[in-house]
């Protein structure tokens, strides 16, 4: 029995010194992103993100703030270098069909060999991207990947698995580093995660930070009234709530009540990580209100299925415990 064991002891240090020998490894030939840094896509994804800091689109502004020219959001860091929908698609239905590809590599190798050991399922942890210069309109970014570090074996609420860490490097055209990124995976093994905890009272849903700026709209949730900052100088709305005006730097502020109409403006459907103190699979979305601003609530009474993009919602005030009242919305008629 000694010797099945010590035998199993052996085989999972192989398979553990296998995965770590991919540590170190260069992913390819460093990628050009298909275009350079460009007003028009910067224009498409500060539309998209409702961003209105005027140096990504006006010379004259990016300059009095000191940059060089209009400069990208950093966050668009990635956009730059990426293949693009047809080319991504292509490549993955050649995967799932079992045909060589032309730019297999190390990382794909890595993730063959963790399917093997029955690491199969696959979800990204996070992202810590650090910046080194502002990326400006024309720079031509390439990017070289690595992979960074791979995990011993670790327990997680999802199962058993390896945390996989790449790091990639962002160029410009002369060969500057311009930012890195590390992008961190866990690779695990599906029906291996921690069992539910044992029954017991429900804990209370997590507490709000309440700040001097935004009790009044938990005070307002309470009362059932949907209540938004709005600048009390330029009259712009404002949420989430902040001490300051964005547009004219006012300190001074009030509030306007909501009608609690809007419409699904994104979404996401929780499953992973389950806390007690919610229900799942949990729908949550960023709701654009009829005001023009826009937050983030859970969504009642449907099936997470039949959540749509400009689904019209309704406010609905739910009292989640005996101190806490939030605003929630659900489906403004039956969904198709």
């Amino acid at each position: 029995m000694s010797t099945g064991h010590a035998t199993g002891d052996v085989a999972a240090d192989t398979y553990q010194a296998r995965l770590k020998a991919f540590e170190g490894r260069s992913v390819g030939v460093p990628t050009e992103g298909p275009d350079a840094v460009n007003q028009a896509m910067i224009r498409h994804w500060v539309e998209a993100m409702g961003d209105e800091n005027p140096v990504y689109r006006d010379e004259e502004a990016a300059r009095a703030n000191g940059f060089p020219g209009v400069i990208a959001p950093p966050t668009m860091l990635q956009a730059w270098i990426m293949r693009g929908y047809k080319a991504t698609a292509e490549l993955a239905e050649a995967r799932a069909a079992g045909r060589s590809v032309s730019d297999a590599n190390p990382a794909d190798d890595l993730m063959h060999l963790l399917d093997e050991g029955g690491f199969t399922s696959v979800v990204a942890t996070n992202c810590e991207q650090e910046y080194r210069r502002s990326v400006v309109l024309g720079d031509r970014l390439s990017v070289a990947s690595s992979i960074e570090s791979i995990s011993d074996e670790k327990q997680t609420g999802l199962g058993i698995g390896h945390f996989v860490t790449t790091l990639l490097r962002f160029t410009d055209q002369a060969g500057e580093l311009v930012a890195t990124m590390r992008f961190r995976i866990l690779k695990f093994r599906p029906g291996t995660g921690k069992t539910a905890p044992a029954a017991g009272p429900r804990p209370l849903r997590p507490r709000p930070a309440l700040t001097q700026d935004n009790a009044f709209f938990f005070e307002g949730a309470r009362s059932g009234r949907l209540l938004i900052q709005r600048c009390a100088s330029c009259g712009i709305l404002r949420h989430p709530p902040r001490p300051a005006c964005a547009v004219c730097r006012s300190f001074d502020w009030d509030t306007v009540e909501a009608t609690g109409r809007g419409v699904v403006y994104s979404y996401v459907v929780v499953h992973y990580p389950q806390v007690p103190a919610f229900d799942y699979p949990l729908p949550v979305a960023v709701v654009e209100l009829e005001e023009g601003t826009r937050l983030v609530a859970d969504l009642l009474d449907i099936d997470p299925g039949a959540v749509e993009v400009g689904m019209p919602v309704v406010v609905d005030f739910v009292a989640v415990d005996d101190e806490l009242t939030l605003p929630m919305f659900r489906p403004a008629s039956p969904p198709r």
